[in-house]
């Protein structure tokens, strides 16, 4: 009796009784998550594999997770999002004319109300500004002037260079009495909140917010990589700018990367699209200090939203607990629409199987794809997950094209010119399914002939890649690539 209680009371029985009951709770909850069928499998060996370790990795990374507090916050921002929806809809903003639009373009807003809740607004007008030093000379100016409201949020702020004309200008604006709020990621950021320019912004009178702060707390109640990956400027809810750019000078930003400058581009917007984008920012500033959406956008001036331009367009916010898979639908119906020329740009491209079937499938019915990626990239992981992915992009007849003046950062598709994305999303796992984004869908010639323009100019500046010259890569790069490919979704 005594050797049987020894034995059940060891070190060594105690360990695999416990990794026994991890794997048996943890299978159960992996399978009532009910992600896909691969990931749910390589989740339940890994966390059968690996004592311990696996289910402390899941708990990391397997879900998207976040805090109930949020989740609270997310369900009651729903109800401000209907009120403010409904000031855009008496003030006519919604009311398109979609005879003169693509036909497409009718489906796809009907596909995002259904899936995201915002309308297509009209009467909007805008501009694309490409070059990353005008953009900051042009926002910087834009503060200056304003009379009532600056609302910023990005996921990056970095001190050097025309970044601090910005910052500068922030700082002139709260002085003169100005509502002034920003709201930067927390982890983005990390080294910008460490220095001294939130404090002197918060000195001056800046209501300044850090976005889903990580630390090990939180980490035990959601994921510490969600991540806002926004990049929103409202002036006096008259004017907007969205799109890629971070608020970095790209001459002082991640010099030592090896990599080459970033490469931008920002488009400033006036009219009916103004609302849905303020009411994006709005919408997160309240899911971090808990303030009325309602309360907040009257006080920055969201009432000022006016009709300014003939173009249509809608605005497609993505995250946890927010609109489930409502971009990625987006983005497909994009892709599907394309009946004589798609291009796309990305710096990360690690679709999902449903977006990677969707390009490849334009390409066999005989659309002209191309596809525009950075020669070099940040992330050795991604560098080579991406990688793998191109044998079947070129089996299928996709062009694939090396941009080699710095790390292409633009992420944009255009479809026959006439239907165009431009916002935050890159082509991954990580901006479909974790991190917060924004995306602008566009539906006219006008400003896919702008875009599809700035697109050539990338092709200009690219190497075509090779299919021959791609086939001869050494087997070890090739197993390289698909060991990497296996961490998609982490990435």
């Amino acid at each position: 009796m005594k050797e049987f209680l020894q034995f059940f009371i060891h070190p060594s029985t105690l360990a695999i009784g416990l990794h026994l009951m991890l794997v048996v709770g943890f299978s159960v909850r992996v399978i009532m998550q009910r992600p896909a069928t691969g990931v749910a499998l390589a989740w339940l060996f890994l966390i059968a594999a690996i004592p311990f370790g696996g289910a402390f990795a899941y708990l990391l990374v397997g879900e998207k997770r976040i805090e109930t507090e949020r989740a609270k916050r997310l369900a009651r921002l729903r109800d401000s999002y209907q009120q403010v929806t409904d000031a855009l809809i008496s003030r006519n903003l919604t009311d398109v004319d979609w005879s003169v639009r693509p036909a497409e373009a009718r489906e796809m807003d009907q596909l995002g109300k259904q899936m995201v809740g915002l309308p297509t607004v009209c009467g909007t007008s805008g501009q694309l500004y490409s070059d990353t030093g005008e953009i900051l000379r042009a926002i910087a100016e834009d503060v200056r002037n304003a009379k009532r409201s600056v609302l910023m949020e990005f996921y990056i702020w970095s001190e050097g260079g025309l970044a601090d004309e910005v910052l500068e200008a922030v700082i002139g604006a709260a002085e003169r009495g100005l509502d002034c709020r920003l709201l930067i990621d927390g982890l983005g950021a990390a080294l910008w909140w460490k220095g001294d320019q939130p404090d002197r912004l918060r000195h001056a009178g800046v209501k300044l917010e850090k976005a889903l702060p990580a630390g090990f707390i939180r980490m035990l109640v959601g994921r510490n990589d969600v991540r806002l990956h926004r990049k929103i400027v409202i002036i006096d809810g008259l004017t907007a700018w969205t799109g890629s750019m971070n608020m970095v000078d790209p001459r002082f930003f991640k010099q030592d990367a090896n990599v080459g400058e970033w490469v931008d581009a920002m488009t400033r917007v006036k009219g009916g699209i103004v609302g849905p984008l303020a009411l994006t920012i709005i919408g997160d500033w309240t899911l971090e200090t808990g303030e009325d959406a309602v309360d907040v956008a009257r006080e920055v001036g969201f009432d000022n939203v006016v009709s300014d331009g003939n173009s249509a367009a809608q605005i497609v916010p993505s995250g946890p607990g927010q609109t489930g898979d409502g971009l990625l639908q987006m983005l497909l119906a994009t892709v599907n629409s394309a009946r004589e020329e798609l291009v796309l740009t990305t710096p990360y491209f690690v679709p999902d199987d449903s977006l990677l079937r969707a390009i490849r499938g334009a390409a066999a019915r005989g659309v002209t794809v191309s596809m525009i990626v950075p020669e070099k990239v940040d992330s050795f992981l991604t560098r080579y997950a991406s990688r793998s992915f191109y044998d079947e992009l070129i089996d299928s007849g996709v062009k694939i094209y090396l941009y080699r003046k710095g790390l292409l950062h633009t992420k944009s598709i255009t479809s026959d010119r006439r239907i165009s994305m431009f916002g935050t999303v890159n082509l991954d796992m990580r901006s479909l399914w974790i991190n917060y984004e924004v995306a602008a869908f566009i539906y006219g010639p006008v400003f896919g002939a702008e875009l599809w323009q700035l697109q050539q100019s990338y092709i200009e500046d690219s190497d075509l890649l090779d299919p021959e010259e791609w086939a001869k890569r050494s087997a070890y790069q090739k197993f390289l690539e698909n060991a990497l490919r296996l961490a998609g979704p982490m990435l």
